[in-house]
């Protein structure tokens, strides 16, 4: 029975009805005890007699109302009255989304934010277990604030391993299934809830593709002129060509859109989290939507922009060089925590470390309006710093200091070098930022030097290097318990230990132990997150991984290491379409780094998409190039960029940067396993294979990473190669 303005469902009283769907009425209702007004969905009277429905749906209503989640709609209460049962929820001003879509299409950069606060609910959701089976435009709210809720969560069954649970057609297939009938949720719903077979997260994805390829194209993905025609459809064709109708939609966008749309669900985004990652690339790449705190782009920030060169150790001791690089990079750090000023990166800024080149010159390479240069004396606890800020179009000095102090003032002095940037630019710090530049991550100076020495050391890509970093990291941290960066440096040398040279035990355990002390003593350090995550992820602890990088990235979005690390354990467990995206977002920030483009390509391989695998290449080869031309002998330059040859057609080049990559480091684990990928790219499979054995044997012993790296395809067949892989699990087991 409908309800009228005046009576009751329990404390509630009804004002006024709202709208009538396949689950029900609702109404606006008002709350007394609480003063406001609320929504209320009475369900259908056939559920009254349902017990076991009427306890799963006060059961997920439950699950539902606990997710708290922005892009959710809440749910309050649930009751029953008069052998009516209803669920009060949160009432929104606004429209749905169908209703929307009633008047037009949507233009992309308005459709992504949209689309991304969908993904950023349903991932929430399904980590919890619950999925909603009704993912449509109609259970899509645009409130008139801007914000984006499901609506209906309450009516998803959660997920079990009970078979008898059911494919999640609901009543709402049974309405309307006559030749020629207007069609309801049918036309959204994934080949297997066709089927009959049970749906899971990733028949919310396909729904989900539906709705943007609606949101897009203005047509319904799938609708024929009957509910049989629709489902044939939905099981047999294809969805049409969205290039043809939407033109000026990035090729990205359209590709994550069928990628939803695939009808095997293995072969679609295997998450919502993932999806929510793809559409956080390209909200990024358009500057819309972002969830995170982002720069602006490109084109813009250079407004506010610099480089800080190495300052020049001005102290009779050469040695001391280590701290007027350390306080160099340590401004780095501090600058690239003010939001709207973009800083261009340690590796970059230090290639032209000794080189008098013009300062015009060198903010053209760098894309940036300013430069600070300086110099350092240390001597005994006396310091004199100074700086400059220069700026590139006309070599005039914008600002200009000399600091005479004590080494204990050294924190300080970063500060106001800081702050003076800002002042210069005529950037307005946050309070916030104000107190990030200020604060000391150390109060005892010897621990501090200490620390900066094995910063030096750190940047070595080689075995001798990273130890002599951790042990310095480790002094540092016993002269100072509370040293949570000096932890997090001795987690990422571990780390890069157990990736790079020798994959022991020992090495992931102390990982573990420094990157969780770092984050017990300072939660909001992003270093100590991305540190914990990429131990974690060693551990193959993915989960908690995906957690601690996702904190980095929060709390510092312009953190290279979290990106790249983060794309990492992605690949390593085969996901490649978000691995790609993490990829890519590591190299917008880094431009300069050939690591993660070439990274970025072997993904590329491996999803097939020869055109962008170009790209990636030609962008790892130069960026390897210029890495060289300042340290020619580095084996992991020489190596990644022999793929980058090779992949272009140049092999014999390629080759020969690979031989060159071996001669320099010839029993690192990491140069023999990429010397591996590169005989596996010609297709010399002995080669490639005796490199593998004997990468593994100095201590290779990343198995994941074998079984999903495309470049030794041409490998797998082998016996030997068989063989190596089953090596490897006798090895793990005799750990264990």
């Amino acid at each position: 029975m409908t309800l009228v303005a005046g009576m009751k469902l329990g404390p509630y009283e009804i004002l006024s009805k709202l709208g009538a769907g396949g689950m029900g009425e609702v109404y606006r209702a008002r709350d007394p005890r609480l003063e406001r007004d609320v929504a209320i969905k009475v369900l259908p009277d056939r559920f009254a007699q349902d017990h076991d429905a009427l306890a799963r749906f006060r059961r997920e209503s439950k699950a539902v109302a606990a997710l708290s989640h922005p892009n959710i709609r809440a749910i309050f209460d649930i009751g029953t009255d008069a052998d009516r049962t209803f669920a009060v929820m949160e009432l929104l001003e606004g429209e749905t989304l169908g209703d929307r879509l009633q008047r037009s299409a949507l233009d992309w950069r308005k459709a992504v934010p949209i689309a991304l606060a969908i993904a950023d609910g349903l991932a929430a959701a399904h980590g919890k277990g619950i999925i909603h089976r009704d993912i449509k435009p109609q259970n899509i709210f645009l409130t008139s604030d801007g914000g984006v809720k499901i609506l209906d969560f309450g009516l998803a069954r959660l997920v079990t391993n009970d078979p008898t649970e059911g494919n999640g057609l609901t009543a709402t297939l049974t309405l309307e299934t006559r030749p020629g009938a207007i069609l309801g949720t049918v036309q959204y719903m994934s080949p297997e809830q066709v089927r009959g077979q049970p749906a899971d997260a990733r028949s919310d994805i396909f729904a989900f593709g539906c709705v943007l390829y609606e949101m897009l194209t203005g047509t319904r993905t799938f609708a024929r002129d009957s509910a049989a025609e629709t489902m044939t459809a939905i099981l047999k064709e294809e969805p049409g060509d969205m290039a043809e109708s939407c033109v000026d939609v990035p090729s990205e966008l359209r590709r994550d859109i069928m990628h939803c749309l695939e009808k095997n669900p293995v072969e679609r985004f295997q998450s919502a989290r993932d999806l929510a990652f793809a559409l956080t690339g390209i909200a990024r790449d358009a500057n819309v939507g972002e969830p995170a705190k982002r720069k602006t782009p490109d084109k813009e920030r250079t407004e506010a922009s610099v480089a800080v060169l190495p300052f020049v150790n001005m102290s009779s001791d050469r040695e001391n060089e280590y701290f007027s690089d350390g306080l160099a990079e340590e401004l780095i750090n501090a600058l690239c925590k003010i939001e709207r000023l973009h800083v261009a990166s340690r590796t970059s800024s230090f290639a032209f470390k000794g080189k008098n080149q013009d300062i015009r010159q060198i903010g053209e390479q760098l894309n940036v309006r300013t430069i600070l240069e300086g110099s350092v004396r240390k001597a005994g606890n006396r310091l004199r710093i100074t700086a400059q800020l220069v700026n590139v179009a006309d070599g005039y000095h914008l600002w200009s200091e000399t600091f005479d102090r004590d080494m204990e003032d050294v924190f300080a002095i970063q500060g106001e070098i800081s702050q003076a940037i800002a002042q210069a630019l005529r950037i307005l710090l946050t309070e916030e930022e104000k107190r990030a530049l200020v604060k000391p991550p150390t109060n005892n100076m010897q621990a501090y030097e200490t620390y900066l020495r094995g910063r030096q050391f750190s940047h070595q890509f080689r075995r001798k290097g990273l130890e002599r970093a951790r042990d310095l990291f480790i002094r540092a941290y016993e002269l100072d318990p509370g040293y949570a960066t000096a932890y997090a440096g001795v987690a990422d040398c571990c780390s890069m230990l157990f990736l790079y040279v020798e994959a022991t035990d020992a090495y992931l355990k102390e990982a573990d132990d420094a990157s969780r002390k770092a984050l017990e003593l300072d939660s909001e350090l992003a270093e100590a997150h991305a540190a914990r995550g990429t131990a974690v992820s060693l551990n193959k602890r993915y989960g908690e991984a995906q957690d601690e990088f996702e904190t980095a990235i929060r709390q510092n979005p312009e953190l290279f290491e979290a990106y790249y690390f983060y794309a990492r354990a992605c690949f390593a467990q085969g996901k490649l379409e978000q691995a790609a995206h993490l990829f890519k977002q590591a190299c917008h920030l880094r431009p300069e780094d050939y690591s993660a483009p070439s990274l970025l390509a072997n993904v590329y391989v491996g999803l097939g998409r020869k055109s962008e695998l170009e790209d990636a290449n030609r962008r790892a080869l130069e960026a390897a190039k210029k890495h060289l031309e300042v340290y020619p002998e580095e084996g992991r330059a020489l190596y990644m960029g022999a793929h980058a040859l090779i992949q272009l057609g140049q092999h014999e080049r390629g080759l020969e940067w690979a031989k060159r990559a071996l001669a320099t480091n010839p029993e690192e684990t990491d140069v023999l396993y990429n010397v591996a990928c590169t005989y596996a790219l010609l297709g010399q499979v002995d080669k490639g294979i005796d490199c593998l054995d004997e990468a593994i044997t100095f201590g290779y012993g990343h198995k994941e990473w074998i079984e999903n790296d495309p470049y030794l395809d041409s490998l797998r067949n082998h016996p030997r190669f068989q063989a190596l892989l089953e090596r490897l699990e006798v090895d793990r087991r005799a750990d264990i």
